[in-house]
């Protein structure tokens, strides 16, 4: 296993994220693979971390001003044993293939938890949306899609949306498959509802991630009654996480962007969640504005000089991270255990780092590990495929129900995949565990390919 890591680490040396993310795999696997010698023998490890196909390639577009600027466009198809390739893109400046690995390997097992025939991929650019005009990011878009079509299908690679990828995106690189495939079909989700979308896609990993934080507290015989949450990020997956939790009967005193954080005490109600919808969704702002419309919260900026985040320093009993990778790092984590923090359910993609992660194990508090807390939304993306395919659409609350099943199918799964390995009640090793123990085996039933 250290071999594998090590080999891993030699051959991509600055593909960080992934490295985290195969360790953290690897580490919780070991009597996976102790009580099963054929896997060593068949390289499981060294397969299923090798992705099967890495796309890179050139994406020109013209500015509105006439300038060609030129960007780097990826899709990583990881694996593939338990169905097509699935997952997002995303569109931010920080992208790059390490990160895209990282996104696929946990979209591997994310995708394997949720009972769906669904394997592992994901994609992006370095194209940033923000502050670009309408046509500027569909010029982009058309481009983008116009070499990546080529790859893609609804039996083949199902992209969707991720961060810089919502609505807006997706309607202009459907558009455009279409126009080239000549031919309308469920290859992309998150679409829109009037043109093959499905009810509760935008609301299923935020709310997706609300259902397994009540799964954990309910072995606790508690609900979210009167907790008080932190949650970061004020996209999508923030803004869904804080209706369901309001819904519930929590209250969540903090969202944020790239700028900062707001601290609400008083607790962002279903009307301040409507106005940080409109501002982020609409009108495309900053959080700072918060305070002006509602001057009892606090603003805080973000600080380069700090090691730590301020916004994981409040008293509360839930954190819900919603941002972005390894937004919580050691010293954040001890600030949420000594301010009352016993939930932890990851709304992004790997947001706690390794230093983060061994705190919340040794405390023993209820810890959603990402893949198995928000594989809410790639579950209703393969409903809203099974709904394309039969050219039908099905109403809100059995969708929601659906949701609502597969994370308690999700929660039940890894109590049971970690107690029969000798790790009851951790949720990060029975997710891997049973993520892996899938696909692996269909990998082997498979052949050597």
């Amino acid at each position: 296993m250290e071999q594998t890591i090590e080999l891993i680490k030699a051959r991509d040396p600055e593909q960080y994220e992934f490295h985290q993310a195969v360790q953290e795999v690897v580490e919780t696997v070991k009597p996976v693979l102790d009580r099963n010698p054929e896997y060593r023998q068949q390289a499981v490890l060294e397969r299923i971390t090798e992705p099967e196909r890495v796309l890179m390639f050139r994406v020109p577009w013209m500015t509105d001003s006439g300038q060609v600027m030129v960007n780097r466009g990826f899709r990583v198809e990881m694996n593939s044993a338990i169905g097509p390739y699935k997952g997002g893109l995303r569109f931010h400046p920080s992208v790059n293939i390490g990160i895209i690995k990282f996104l696929a390997f946990e979209q591997v097992f994310k995708n394997s938890l949720t009972t769906l025939a669904m394997g592992g991929g994901k994609g992006g650019s370095d194209f940033d949306p923000k502050g670009k005009s309408d046509n500027e990011v569909m010029r982009f878009c058309q481009s983008f899609m116009s070499e990546l079509f080529r790859h893609i299908g609804p039996n083949t690679d199902v992209p969707a949306g991720d961060i810089g990828v919502g609505a807006r995106e997706i309607g202009y690189l459907f558009g455009i498959y279409k126009k080239l495939r000549n031919e309308f079909t469920g290859v992309i989700t998150g679409k829109s509802l009037n043109w093959g979308g499905s009810l509760i896609r935008p609301e299923a990993t935020g709310y997706g991630v609300v259902y397994f934080a009540a799964e954990m507290l309910q072995t606790r015989s508690e609900t979210f009654a009167e907790k008080t949450c932190l949650v970061s990020g004020s996209g999508n997956v923030a803004q869904f996480t804080t209706e369901k939790i309001i819904e519930l009967g929590g209250k969540v005193v903090t969202l944020s962007d790239s700028s900062g954080y707001i601290y609400d005490e008083q607790g962002i109600d279903s009307e301040k969640l409507a106005y940080v919808m409109d501002l982020k969704n609409i009108r495309r702002g900053r959080m700072s504005e918060y305070v002006e419309k509602y001057p009892g919260a606090v603003y805080t900026p973000v600080d380069p000089s700090l090691d730590y985040n301020p916004l994981w320093d409040h008293q509360a009993e839930c954190a819900m991270p919603s941002a972005t990778q390894n937004e919580i790092n050691g010293t954040d984590a001890a600030n949420l255990l000594k301010n009352g923090v016993y939930l932890v359910s990851e709304g992004a993609n790997m947001p706690s780092t390794p230093e983060a992660l061994d705190q919340f194990l040794d405390n023993k508090i209820l810890y959603g590990p990402a893949k198995a807390a928000n594989a809410g939304g790639v579950a209703v993306s393969g409903l809203e495929m099974a709904q394309n395919s039969m050219r039908l659409a099905w109403p809100r609350e059995e969708v929601d129900g659906r949701l609502k099943h597969i994370m308690k199918s999700i929660h039940e799964t890894c109590l049971d995949a970690g107690a029969s390995y000798g790790v009851e009640g951790n949720y990060m090793a029975g997710a891997n565990i049973a993520g892996f123990v899938k696909v692996v085996n269909a990998m082997l039933d498979q052949g050597l390919v």
